[in-house]
């Protein structure tokens, strides 16, 4: 008896003390109507007559551009320990200064969300959507104080929640430090939910949750979790094991309706995923695409992760040079696994394949700039928001495609010269870098691919030529491996490259033009307006699409356009389409060959044991 009332006590006495050193929130929703929320922030044991500050994020886990989030917030005050409200003094946007704190202070304030994505924030009557940075103050230098959060939705009686942060009863949330904190989103409402388990290769098994705010059955959401599984059963595959998930349970936060943002945004042990589509049901293949991405990142960025993301910054962007592996590589990994699964045909993979190919054999981004710029530009890039126009069209081509086309080119290199897969270098750079948790560098991928290959010369040239540098595989030859057929989608065709031309009143007016194109050539620039082309009046787009086809290249027409209100002429010279496109060879008249065909089984087929 004595043991036990020992060991009572000083449970007990351990539970004060880690509640004295919590930085507590509490959260409600009295006019979730009008799309607010409260929140009162309680910071413990703050040094006698200190000055403490307080402030909101201006980054977010999974986005590499800032973001302003205390533009949405107001009403904020601060009390001491007997509830005296404090001076404040605000020497930046996001930034609150309390001159004499003391003991326990507390802070409260009102949020204004109205943005269903991964990045921002939504309350309203039927739920309240939470990304951490874009809701919850902090203090300036109690990183590693743990956190705990309680909500109340007095009202809500059909309300749930839903997130990775551990739940300690009595509707009580909480987190180890600050960085877990801000990386674990929630998501409160009358959702479906949808659970199975995978046993690891440790004999360990994990559950994955679907949890859908959507207009749909339980049936559908149980059916499209079945689905899911074939998705994470192929990721599985590629690595060879699943992550360990924080006690042992993973999140899909999945939010469906046409008014909402759209998004996937990746954290450690859940994703929330944003669709604008009306429901689930009937719309399942097409919403695949972003779960599979976002699952990927369970191994790829939150465990296997770039020195340069760590630790994340959450008063400005951290700048990375490996976002085209990060990114790009799960932009690859998501298309091959969901063909893998099942769920993508060969046509469908083709046209992938085509598509990453084009972009970077075509586009400006791409032919003067390398993988690592194309990372760099990402703090500028990730859903930034500027008012004044940019130059980005042609100067930057996304890490994604970028990094996916890289990632095309060495699997189909590891294919061909050295009897491996991408999986194998995936495996490799998991078991050294990924499951321990230790954050990499590009020489260390470098290095990781040479000690695979054992051919230091090739890594050193495959980094040096195609990350490094701008230069290009041999995608005909490589793809021709497997059947599939790089060739031109319009050969013969004349080609202006001029994007979507804008109509607004009559006036047909140029976008922005790339680096190269005739159009760039001829001194045609954003907002010119098209008068006449070739002789012929242009008053819609059709018309100056219609002078393009009676041409060919090598031809040249004269264009009249007006800038700024003063008309101009300037000669417009047609050359070939350069838009490329890949087939399996069987559509296009050729043989699939036998040696073809098992390449391209080993390739995309599943890789499911």
């Amino acid at each position: 008896m004595k043991n036990y009332l020992l060991i009572v006590f000083l449970f007990g006495a351990t539970t004060i003390a880690k509640s004295q050193q919590e930085i507590s929130y509490t959260v409600s929703f009295p006019n979730a109507v009008h799309h607010e929320a409260e929140v009162s922030m309680t910071i413990p044991n703050v040094p006698a007559n200190a000055p403490l500050k307080v402030r909101f994020a201006r980054s977010s886990p999974g986005r590499y551009a800032t973001h302003e989030f205390g533009k949405n917030i107001y009403n904020l005050k601060a009390f001491d320990t007997n509830g005296k409200p404090l001076k404040l003094k605000q020497p930046a946007g996001d930034v609150y200064e309390i001159t004499k704190a003391n003991g326990k202070i507390k802070v409260t304030y009102t949020v204004f969300g109205n943005w269903i994505d991964g990045t921002y924030a939504g309350f309203d009557e039927t739920h309240a959507h939470m990304n951490i940075p874009a809701v919850f103050a902090f203090p300036i230098g109690m990183d590693k104080k743990p956190r705990t959060v309680k909500f109340n939705f007095t009202g809500k009686a059909d309300w749930k929640v839903a997130t990775q942060l551990k739940a300690l009863g009595n509707g009580v949330y909480y987190a180890k430090d600050f960085q877990y904190f801000m990386d674990s989103p929630i998501e409160i409402s009358n959702y479906k939910k949808a659970s199975f388990e995978v046993k690891n290769t440790n004999g360990k098994t994990q559950t994955i949750h679907l949890i859908a705010h959507s207009e749909d059955d339980e049936m559908t959401v149980f059916n499209y979790a079945n689905m899911l599984k074939k998705v994470v059963d192929e990721q599985k595959a590629i690595f060879g094991e699943l992550p360990t998930f924080d006690d042992g349970n993973y999140y899909f936060l999945h939010c469906v309706h046409p008014s909402y943002a759209g998004d996937g945004m990746e954290h450690r042990n859940s994703t929330v995923i944003v669709q604008r589509t009306p429901k689930i049901g009937g719309y399942e293949n097409n919403l695949l695409g972003t779960f599979s991405h976002e699952f990927f990142h369970a191994w790829n960025v939150e465990r296997l992760r770039p020195r340069t993301l760590e630790p994340f910054n959450f008063t400005q962007a951290n700048i990375s040079d490996e976002l085209w592996l990060a990114e790009g590589f799960t932009q690859y990994y998501g298309n091959l696994a969901l063909k893998r699964a099942g769920f993508r045909n060969l046509e469908d993979i083709s046209r992938v394949f085509g598509g990453l190919v084009n972009s970077v054999i075509n586009s400006p981004g791409a032919k003067n700039f390398t993988p690592v710029q194309a990372s760099r530009y990402a703090v500028f890039a990730d859903a930034g928001v500027a008012v004044d126009q940019t130059n980005q069209r042609n100067i930057f081509t996304s890490y994604y495609t970028y990094g996916a086309a890289v990632g095309l080119a060495l699997d189909l290199r590891l294919r061909t010269d050295f009897k491996l897969i991408l999986d194998d270098y995936m495996k490799a750079l998991w078991k050294a870098y990924g499951k321990t948790e230790i954050a990499y560098t590009i020489p260390d991928l470098e290095k990781t691919l040479a000690s695979l290959t054992k051919k230091p010369v090739f890594a050193k040239q495959f980094f040096n030529s195609y990350v490094y540098a701008t230069k290009k595989e041999d995608y005909a030859s490589l793809l021709l491996k497997a059947g599939l057929v790089l060739q031109k989608s319009s050969a013969g065709k004349a080609y202006t490259g001029i994007g979507r031309l804008e109509v607004n009143q009559g006036k047909v007016t140029m976008p922005a033009t790339l680096v190269g194109s005739p159009a760039y050539i001829a001194g045609l620039d954003i907002e010119d307006v098209i008068l006449k082309a070739d002789g012929s009046d242009i008053k819609t787009a059709k018309d100056f699409e219609a002078v393009t086809e009676k041409h060919q290249p090598g031809e040249t027409i004269e264009v009249v356009y007006s800038r700024k209100g003063v008309e101009k002429t300037t000669k417009l010279t047609f050359i070939e389409n350069p838009s490329l496109e890949v087939l399996p060879i069987e559509n296009t008249g050729g043989t699939l060959t036998a040696e073809m065909k098992v390449f391209r089984e080993k390739w995309l087929e599943s890789a499911v044991k």
